[in-house]
């Protein structure tokens, strides 16, 4: 049974192959192993004989207004095909214009015409890969204007028109409603439930700059509001595989898996409930 799982790091891999724990599961960014051997492939082989794997992209620019690189699709094919991960996912945002790559998951106008592109791009990534991916949403830290959707609206829709399924990062509704003064809780129950394949939990920070935004770090534990909104979300939708993500100032294995454990006793107390 696949329950609560973490991203996987490179000074992880001897932890993460000694350890026993029920239901346990690793996320790795492909951009990472897109290469034609060596020492990295080698350990997420090693890791995946052991363990289910997700792959969680971070270089498809989805948003972008063109297609997605070939060559980056035909990559993440090869990496999909020798891991079989269960879940493949990808961000809703865009990071590449006409050649340029910018160091950032950037958003953009959620108009009729954004919708329209972006969904003939997740259906591009989905025919190359075969399969359903997911699609996350994003973290916002300024209103943006010409809108003609909510995001929940454009998530929705982006469902119903490619088949896609939905990454939620319970974090980043929780950054984005902070800084842009709406609820999160909201925003969560109106997410479809059937389109949830997976969530993710991160920690946050505030702007070191002395604004009120906050900032989706990836470099702190948990927050306990973000918690709270995952409790809310999993007893409404029922139990997902879900992801403790740390990418800055990462602590020891154990610390992890403090925190991976916390998320499978809440999808396992779900399971009470419903018994």
């Amino acid at each position: 049974m696949i329950t609560a799982g973490l991203g996987l790091k490179s000074q992880h891999y001897a932890d993460a192959l000694a350890c026993d724990a029920e239901g346990l599961w690793f996320e790795v960014h492909p951009e990472n192993y897109m290469s034609a051997g060596g020492p990295r492939l080698a350990a997420l082989d090693d890791v995946r004989e052991r363990r289910p794997l997700s792959l969680h992209g971070v270089g498809l620019s989805l948003a972008a207004d063109a297609d997605p690189d070939p060559e980056h699709l035909a990559a993440l094919k090869r990496l999909v095909d020798r891991f079989e991960p269960f879940v493949v996912s990808e961000h809703l945002a865009w990071s590449t214009h006409r050649g340029a790559h910018q160091p950032d998951l950037l958003p953009f106008p959620r108009t009729h015409a954004a919708l329209a592109r972006i969904a003939a791009n997740i259906g591009r990534m989905q025919d190359a890969l075969g399969r359903r991916v997911l699609v996350e949403n994003p973290s916002l830290y300024l209103p943006l204007t010409g809108h003609d959707l909510d995001e929940v609206e454009f998530l929705t829709a982006l469902v119903a028109k490619t088949g896609c399924g939905l990454l939620v990062d319970v974090n980043n509704v929780f950054v984005s409603a902070s800084n842009l003064g709406y609820s999160a809780e909201a925003y969560l129950d109106a997410l479809p439930a059937e389109a949830i394949g997976e969530i993710h939990l991160a920690g946050h920070g505030a702007d070191a700059g002395g604004s009120d935004l906050l900032i989706d770090t990836h470099g702190a534990p948990v927050a306990e509001p973000v918690w709270a909104l995952y409790r809310r979300l999993i007893r409404r939708i029922g139990p997902r595989p879900t992801l403790i993500e740390r990418d800055d100032d990462i602590p020891v294995f154990a610390t992890l898996m403090a925190e991976r454990d916390r998320a499978a006793a809440e999808l396992a107390a779900l399971e009470v409930v419903d018994a």
